[in-house]
Formats: structure tokens, C-alpha cells, sequence
């Protein structure tokens, strides 16, 4: 068993990733990932926010989350990948450019491995089209 110094929960591996309870901010959740990664993450909230510049920043699902009328845009750090949740129309939308990049995708969800760049471009292009889709909720 091993417990997180940071926020007290118990884990069978020592030294698990996770995300201590409790953040409520995106910097919090950034501050909390492997050092590694936490420069790609905050590139990423980067881009989205300017993707997306009247999106709220929350936290949802214990993931940063971007809000315009609705969730638009997710991001969390995995172990092996980035996971980007845009939700499974912009999934549909962006399927063949994904799918001939070798990125995996499922409904709703994308995965951006760590051991490639990570295409800022293709989830800032991914963020407008959500942008789009809520705005044609008018």
C-alpha cells in the first residue's frame, strides 16, 4: 500500500499517478501532473482558451474543462497519453483526419500519446468547431 503525501489516498502501487481530490482550478490540476508533462498542459489550456476565448475554465469530472453554454472541450493527462474530450459529434467530425494520423479515438474521446507531439493545431481546429456547434444552439 502506498499513500499520497498530498492528499492522503491509499493505492496499491507506490508512487501511482493520479490527481489528488480537490482541485479546483486548472492550474491546480497542471500543478498536480508529472513535471514532464505539465509545460505540453498548460500549451494546451493555452490554445484552447484562445480556440475558445468566451469559454469559462472549470473543473468538471475532476478534469479542466472549457464552458460555453455547454461542456465544449476537456483535457486530462493519462499515464501514456493526453486525453482530449470534445464530445462524440466533433469525434464523427474529425474521425478520418485521426484515424490517418494514428491517433485513437472512441466516442467522445481522443487520445494524443506522450511519445508524439502533441498537435496543438488539430485540438485548436477541434475546440472552433465546438465553438460552432454551440453557437448554432441560438
Amino acid at each position: 500500500m502506498w499513500q499520497c503525501p498530498k492528499c492522503g489516498r491509499d493505492f496499491k502501487n507506490a508512487n501511482q499517478g493520479h490527481y489528488c481530490k480537490g482541485s479546483t482550478t486548472i492550474d491546480d490540476y497542471i500543478a498536480q501532473a508529472p513535471e514532464e508533462h505539465q509545460e505540453t498542459l498548460r500549451r494546451v489550456r493555452d490554445t484552447i482558451r484562445a480556440a475558445a476565448p468566451d469559454a469559462t475554465e472549470c473543473i468538471k469530472w475532476q478534469m479542466p474543462t472549457f464552458f460555453q453554454k455547454e461542456n465544449l472541450i476537456h483535457f486530462a493527462h493519462n499515464k501514456n497519453h493526453l486525453g482530449v474530450y470534445p464530445g462524440d459529434g466533433a469525434v464523427r467530425a474529425f474521425a478520418a483526419r485521426l484515424a490517418a494520423e494514428g491517433y485513437k479515438a472512441s466516442k467522445g474521446s481522443i487520445q494524443f500519446p506522450w511519445s508524439k507531439p502533441i498537435p496543438l493545431e488539430l485540438i485548436a481546429e477541434i475546440a472552433r468547431f465546438r465553438v460552432r456547434e454551440v453557437e448554432e444552439l441560438d
